[in-house]
């Protein structure tokens, strides 16, 4: 089966072909580091982390890059604000941005340039496209001269005169010889980070930034280009044409973009004070529930964010979570047991199901990692699954140790297309050597106590117990040959 991506480009899906079979290049534009990420960028730091998962899974040697914008406008006027260094401001919301994706299960990118680290590249790139024609000095900046450049607006199907997004008038507008030219390089200020170049003291632009790490790293023509939608334009249609004037050729083979974030039906923004930064929301809601919410819509359409649906996310997850664990207990129990040869029939074609199963799943995930269809066929395994041991049960006949155990491999196997259950539930230190009891021998230890206050028909004090392992999100069940225990989150 081959994979359809929607490209943006094109404004339609086509089929995936690599410039190099079995492997695949990708570069997502990554973060500005003047503040923590709201659940916003999440997202689409997310949706991005569920395709390249889903591509690794299919067998694909993917190489994933993403930047690190370490010196921007941004950074700089947030730093004088605060009255600290710009390096340092940048410095302190890296590493929160890496420890906010490792919070959030999403995997470190292969390639993770930082634009400082870069800006002799950059200035070689700007150079060039000054000596090519297609940029030009002025007064210490450099910009790059649109009507240069003959494919521009083929990306955000915007033609030039809509591209005026510069008011008439001041400094910069004077310095250019179109509204719609845009800087490579800035002439410095006091007090700003700067670096040498041929036009005096300065710093990159934004765009330049992005065209050349990625160019530098997976080379021109590498096949994903990913990012938010908003970042359509300006930054990628500058992207690509700053990039393929350098190089003259095509800059990427398709264009990715993440579908906008809704809070409350509202769009995020700082005047209406709803801007949600990921790690206030982490520390409410556990990383997995936030995943589930956002594979449940397709990575292009919008997403509403909302008390609710964290709370249909979270509902979903325990079905997956619940149907895992008894599928578990289960097969643990049915170890030695003899099947019974009257549901052979019934069995068959679970197994005949599950296999049109995960081949719908893989069509759904191949058609434009559509990971929203692709879950409703996981939750279709599980309502199949907890139907065939249901019957079981009721029946007092135990299940086929064979069948359970391809319903736990098909739906483990679909959850790790797209990264559920991928990380460790609970977060722990290393104990020391001589630390004690584990947690789960404790875990158990008062669950014997339970057991024999039940035994005793002390159930106040039964009660007590279970109540209060519950808060520490440890949820007991009582079966028929006793009790089994898990953690919630």
């Amino acid at each position: 089966m081959s994979i359809r991506v929607y490209n943006t480009m094109i404004r339609a899906k086509e089929e995936l072909v690599p410039r190099e079979a079995g492997k695949i290049t990708m570069y997502v534009c990554g973060p500005t580091v003047y503040n923590y990420i709201h659940i916003g960028n999440a997202r689409t730091f997310l949706n991005f982390d569920m395709i390249r998962r889903y591509l690794e899974r299919r067998g694909y040697e993917v190489t994933f890059a993403q930047n690190i914008t370490d010196v921007d406008d941004k950074i700089i006027n947030k730093a004088k604000e605060q009255g600290v260094p710009p390096e340092a401001l940048a410095e302190k919301y890296r590493v929160a941005f890496e420890e906010d994706m490792a919070a959030l299960g999403v995997k470190p990118p292969d390639i993770a340039p930082r634009a400082t680290k870069h800006v002799a590249d950059m200035l070689e790139v700007v150079k060039r496209l000054v000596d090519s024609g297609y940029a030009y000095a002025s007064e210490g900046d450099v910009y790059f001269e649109v009507d240069k450049f003959e494919g521009y607006g083929n990306l955000s199907r915007r033609a030039l005169d809509e591209q005026q997004h510069i008011p008439t008038g001041g400094p910069e507008v004077e310095r250019k010889r179109g509204s719609w030219d845009f800087a490579l390089w800035k002439a410095a200020k006091p007090g700003e980070p700067s670096w040498d170049s041929p036009w005096g003291p300065g710093r990159p632009g934004w765009h330049i930034e992005c065209s050349t790490m990625s160019m530098k790293y997976l080379e021109e023509g590498f096949d994903i280009h990913g990012g938010g939608l908003d970042l359509v334009f300006p930054h990628h249609e500058n992207e690509i044409a700053q990039a393929e004037a350098y190089s003259g050729g095509r800059f990427a083979r398709y264009w990715m973009h993440s579908g906008m974030l809704n809070i409350d039906l509202e769009k995020m923004s700082k005047s209406l004070g709803n801007i949600k930064a990921l790690r206030d929301v982490l520390a409410e809601h556990d990383a997995a529930t936030v995943r589930m919410l956002m594979l449940g819509t397709h990575y292009r359409s919008q997403l509403n964010f909302s008390d609710e649906s964290l709370n249909d996310a979270r509902a979903s997850l325990e079905r997956i979570s619940n149907c895992r664990f008894n599928l578990e207990d289960v097969i643990s129990r049915s170890e030695g047991a003899k099947e019974d040869t009257a549901r052979i029939d019934r069995e068959n074609t679970l197994v005949d199901y599950l296999k049109d199963a995960r081949l719908k799943f893989l069509e759904h995930m191949d058609d434009d990692f559509n990971s929203a269809a692709a879950l409703g066929v996981l939750f279709e395994v599980i309502r199949e699954t907890n139907t065939y041991t249901s019957e079981a049960g009721a029946a007092g006949v135990f299940c086929s140790r064979h069948i359970l155990m391809e319903c736990q491999k098909t739906i483990d196997e679909m959850c790790a297309y797209v990264g559920l259950f991928q990380q460790s539930p609970v977060v722990t230190t290393t104990p020391a050597v001589d630390a004690g009891p584990t947690r789960e021998e404790l875990i158990d230890l008062l669950l014997q106590v339970r057991q024999a206050a039940r035994d005793m028909k002390s159930f106040q004090l039964s009660d007590r117990v279970r109540d209060g392992l519950a808060d520490l999100g440890v949820r007991v069940e009582d079966v028929e040959d006793g009790y089994r225990w898990r953690f919630e989150r």
